[in-house]
C-alpha cells in the first residue's frame, strides 16, 4: 500500500474511521468521539486521506487491523461497493456506501445520508429564516415536491429515502454529461419501486432548472458546488430562488454557503447541511454500537 495513506494503530476496543479525500475538515472525529464519551464507550473515530485507488488495499489493511467500521465521503461512496460482502436495501438501490460495518471479518454496507437528512428537516434547530433560527417549523418531505441538484453518492441517498417517505415528487438536477443516462435509469428503477414520480432535468439549461425550481417546496444541493477549497459559488442563479422555499444544502463546510446566503436574502427558511451531518452520524452509530447516541449532548460540537 502507498506509505502516504497513514491509518493510526487501534489502541481501544473499538476503532472507526472516515474515508475520503479531502478530509481534514470532516467535524465527523469531534462528533463521534464525544458520542463514544458521553455513553462511556471504549472507542475512537479517526481520519484516513483515501484516494480510490488507494481504496482496495486500505480496505483490507483495516479489516487486518481490526477496525470495527468506517464512513466513506466523497468521492470515495461509490467506490466502496465491490468491497462490501452485503448491501442494504437502501445502499443497493442507490449504488452507494457511506457506513460499513464489520462482523465476523464481513462487510456489510449502508448508505445513512438520506436517513440523516430526513430526520435532520424534524429537528427545528436545524434552521433558520433570514439569520433568526426562533419558531421555526420543522419540515418533512412526506407530500412535498422535492428538487435535488446531483446525482452522486448523498443525492442518490436522499432520493431514495424522501421517495421511501412518500414525497409527492422529485426532480432531479444533473449535468447533461456521460453519467446522465445512468442517472434517469436510477431514478426510473427507485420511481418504479416506490411509485413516487421522479424526473431528470439537464440542470445546465436555465429554463429546465428553473422549472424545476418553481415548481418545488424544498430545494437541495447535493452536489460539492459551494464546499471550501472550490469555486464559493452558488449551483443556483440567486433570482430562482424565492421566500415560500425550504433551501437545503448538504455542504457543512463552509456552513453558511453562497446558496444558503442567496436564500437568506431572499427570505427562504434555509437548512445546514451541518444537520444532515449530525442524524446520518447519528444513524451509523447506531448501527455500529447498537445504541442511540446522545444528540442533544453531541450537538454541542456544532454549536
Amino acid at each position: 500500500m502507498d506509505e502516504k495513506v497513514q491509518i493510526p494503530v487501534p489502541q481501544t476496543q473499538g476503532m472507526y474511521a472516515l474515508l475520503g479525500h479531502p478530509v481534514a475538515h470532516s467535524m465527523s472525529p469531534a462528533m463521534h468521539n464525544r458520542a463514544f464519551e458521553e455513553l462511556g464507550i471504549d472507542a475512537k473515530y479517526v481520519l484516513i486521506d483515501v484516494e480510490e485507488d488507494e481504496l482496495p488495499d486500505v480496505v483490507l489493511t483495516l479489516k487486518d487491523m481490526g477496525y470495527c467500521g468506517w464512513n466513506i465521503t466523497m468521492p470515495l461512496k461509490s467506490a466502496m461497493v465491490p468491497y462490501c460482502d452485503e448491501l442494504s436495501d437502501a445502499a443497493r438501490l442507490c449504488g452507494a456506501v457511506n457506513t460499513v460495518v464489520v462482523r465476523d471479518g464481513r462487510l456489510t454496507g449502508y448508505t445513512t445520508d438520506g436517513q440523516g437528512y430526513t430526520d435532520s428537516l424534524a429537528d427545528p434547530e436545524a434552521y433558520m429564516v433570514g439569520g433568526d433560527a426562533k419558531n421555526v417549523e420543522a419540515e418533512t418531505v412526506s407530500g412535498k415536491i422535492l428538487t435535488i441538484l446531483g446525482c452522486g453518492g448523498a443525492a442518490r441517498s436522499i432520493i431514495v429515502q424522501a421517495a421511501l417517505d412518500k414525497a409527492a415528487g422529485i426532480h432531479v438536477c444533473k449535468r447533461k454529461n456521460a453519467s446522465f443516462d445512468e442517472a434517469v435509469a436510477f431514478c426510473w428503477q427507485v420511481s418504479e419501486e416506490t411509485g413516487v414520480p421522479i424526473d431528470v432535468v439537464d440542470m445546465s439549461t436555465p429554463q429546465d432548472l428553473k422549472w424545476a425550481i418553481d415548481d418545488a417546496q424544498i430545494l437541495t444541493n447535493a452536489t460539492n458546488v459551494g464546499m471550501e477549497g472550490t469555486d464559493l459559488m452558488s449551483p443556483v442563479p440567486a433570482e430562482f430562488l424565492r421566500s415560500e422555499l425550504l433551501v437545503s444544502d448538504i455542504i457543512y463546510h463552509p456552513q453558511m454557503t453562497q446558496l444558503l446566503t442567496d436564500a437568506k436574502n431572499a427570505g427562504a427558511k434555509i437548512h445546514s447541511g451541518k444537520w444532515m451531518l449530525l442524524y446520518q452520524g447519528a444513524a451509523a452509530f447506531k448501527l455500529w454500537t447498537g445504541r442511540q447516541m446522545q444528540v442533544e449532548a453531541v450537538k454541542n460540537v456544532f454549536r
